[in-house]
């Protein structure tokens, strides 16, 4: 007898709860003068808004509308346009904190969604602080100290 798999968007709840995810979160964003500088007019950030929800319901074993109607996600290539930086990923990821407490999922469910959601911010850090070296500098080589 086997038993059928759920998947990690079954196991919090689905559609509904990815909704309530992204919908919290962007309330978040739409109170931050810094993350809503990102955003010119209130439709674009319906439109963020939007494309989160549908990629982290695909992500996590829900629907593939994402794919459908944006073709692969490439994370970094389309956020390469914004400056994200210490500051940009500290509070997207202060307002998602918020937003995924607010789902009070089961504790294993919750570290899982929190740790890729950790990792995806970190990853899309395209801004280096001011005075950083920067390799291929001119007269520096490319090479940075020990």
């Amino acid at each position: 007898m086997s038993e059928d798999i759920v998947s990690f968007y079954e196991a919090v709840g689905g559609e509904e709860t990815f909704t309530r995810l992204t919908r919290r979160f962007y309330e978040e964003v739409a109170a931050d003068p810094v993350l809503l500088a990102a955003y010119p007019t209130p439709q674009d950030l319906r439109a963020a808004q939007e494309h989160l929800r549908l990629f982290l319901m695909q992500y996590w074993g829900g629907p593939a509308t994402y794919n459908e109607l944006r073709g692969h996600p490439r994370l970094r290539m389309r956020h390469v346009r914004f400056h994200i930086g210490e500051t940009e990923r500290d509070l997207w990821l202060k307002h998602m904190r918020t937003a995924l407490d607010e789902l009070a999922l089961p504790a294993a469910l919750e570290a899982q969604l929190w740790d890729y959601l950790v990792m995806a911010a970190h990853s899309l850090v395209n801004a280096v602080p001011e005075n950083t070296p920067q390799p291929g500098g001119r007269g520096d080589l490319g090479i940075a100290p020990a």
